[in-house]
Formats: C-alpha cells, structure tokens, sequence
C-alpha cells in the first residue's frame, strides 16, 4: 500500500475528529449563551427614565418631599446610579 494512502486516511480522520470537536464546542457555548435578550429595551428604557425622573424630581421638589430631603445628596447618586445601570443593561442588546 503505497504512503500516500495512509497519510490521506490519517489527514481525514484528524480533520473528522476536529469537526466532532469543534461541533461539541458550539454547542456548549450556544447552550451558555442566551437565545434571545429581547427583554433588555423592556428593561433599560424604563431603568434609565426613572433615573431621569428620580433627577428632575429631586432638583424641583426635593425639599418638599419627605423621605427625599430624608436621603439629602444619595439622591444624587440614586438618580446617577440608574442611569449607569440603564447603560449598563444597554450592553446586553443585542
């Protein structure tokens, strides 16, 4: 049997066992990873209006309101802290 055979039969197994092996890969990260982030523009709009409104309000009516004037300067960070999160949730779309 000449040389060339064996090699020829040797190449294709190595190259069917790589194909196995990258198939099962795929499948693991398609498993991992989610289908579908259809939920994130739910998420992120209304996360980054409250934030928005959590600064209006506070900049307009924060002395008035109880538990605001209550947390003082953190409604800043509230305010900042949901729009961050609304960006961050951004990310996710795809």
């Amino acid at each position: 049997m000449p040389e060339s055979k064996v090699r020829n039969k040797a190449e294709s197994r190595k190259k069917s066992r790589d194909k196995v092996e990258l198939a099962e890969k795929r499948a693991e990260t398609a498993r991992l990873a989610p289908t579908s982030r259809n939920w994130v523009p739910a998420v992120f709009i209304p996360v980054g209006l409250l934030g928005v409104a959590w600064m209006v309000v506070y900049n307009l009516a924060g002395q008035s309101i109880g538990f605001m004037r209550a947390l003082g300067d953190w409604n800043v960070a509230i305010g900042l802290g949901l729009i961050v999160a609304c960006f961050s949730f951004m990310t996710l779309w795809k």
